[in-house]
């Protein structure tokens, strides 16, 4: 099982928006000597949705090549067509991945029996294990606990990131599929709570500018030392609510270029930090000790 700090990584680009290669496997390598528990290439904060198929295989391939078996790596796959999933999942299992992220398909909105089905089709579809992906917030579907609970134990099926927010409902998805697959934290801010309560990890945004400090923070949540896990996460408190300052990854590809680890490229329609958000960005990483 794929447990701990699990970084939603950025994908690096130049000003131009190319792919920066380079700077991609120095971030791989950065996060592997910095503890990271496992790496998510082109996620929701990979910018997943302005790649082309491509470049979408391209990344995940380069990273699983860096990680060289060193940590898990689990794609991004995800679409609101379902053969598109299904198409992309099998190239990520073709490019070496361990595992596979798929959001609940966006936009068209789908009913919970479409959201079962989906999910359903992939599972069978592609032999690698799936980690399902709710966040209601960014895709405008909300897949409810009830849905989990009618996919878990599905062949293929091992877990769920809960992108809610929402510690009450977590606990209760907990209690419904914890003996069937894993539950992980989509939210840096509630996420050692949710791990407290019996998640197995945090897929962290927050991860990408403070790995060390984040892994720690699920180590000390996955022993059940809850003080520890309070403490070593209040410095972050600031990261975890100003990374969202504007659409993520907006503000996290902002603060590692400040950190000289990235180039502020980003795709249209995202755009690169407001000038008026910079300072409380930075204020942020200082507080984390950055």
């Amino acid at each position: 099982m794929i447990t701990g700090s699990l970084v939603a990584l950025v994908t690096p680009m130049q000003m131009n928006g190319d792919i920066d290669w380079p700077a991609l496997k120095s971030l791989v390598e950065w996060h592997i000597e910095q503890g990271t528990h496992g790496i998510v290439a082109v996620g929701t904060t990979g910018e997943s949705a302005t790649l082309d198929v491509d470049e979408h295989c391209a990344v995940i391939k380069c990273v699983v090549e860096t990680v060289n078996k060193r940590v898990p790596v689990i794609a991004g796959t995800g679409a609101n067509s379902t053969r598109e999933a299904i198409e992309l999942t099998k190239l990520a299992k073709e490019a070496g991945a361990d595992a596979c992220l798929l959001v609940t398909p966006y936009y068209n909105k789908p009913t919970q029996e479409g959201l079962y089905q989906h999910h359903k089709a992939i599972a069978e579809a592609v032999a690698i294990p799936q980690i399902l992906y709710n966040v209601p917030g960014r895709t405008g579907v909300d897949m409810s606990n009830a849905t989990v609970a009618r996919l878990a134990g599905t062949p293929n099926i091992v877990g769920i990131k809960d992108a809610t927010g929402n510690l009450e409902r977590g606990k209760e998805l907990i209690e419904l599929v914890a003996d069937k697959m894993a539950v992980y934290s989509g939210d840096d801010a509630t996420a050692y709570q949710l791990i407290l309560m019996g998640a197995k990890g945090n897929i962290s945004v927050t991860a990408n500018v403070a790995p060390k400090a984040m892994s720690a923070v699920c180590e000390a949540a996955l022993a059940g030392n809850a003080p520890l896990a309070q403490n070593l996460n209040q410095p972050l408190e600031a990261l975890h609510k100003d990374l969202f300052i504007e659409s993520n990854p907006i503000p996290v590809k902002w603060a590692l270029s400040e950190m000289g680890r990235i180039a502020q490229g980003i795709r249209l329609p995202l755009t690169v930090l407001a000038s008026s958000c910079h300072d409380i960005v930075r204020l942020a990483l200082k507080k984390a000790g950055i």
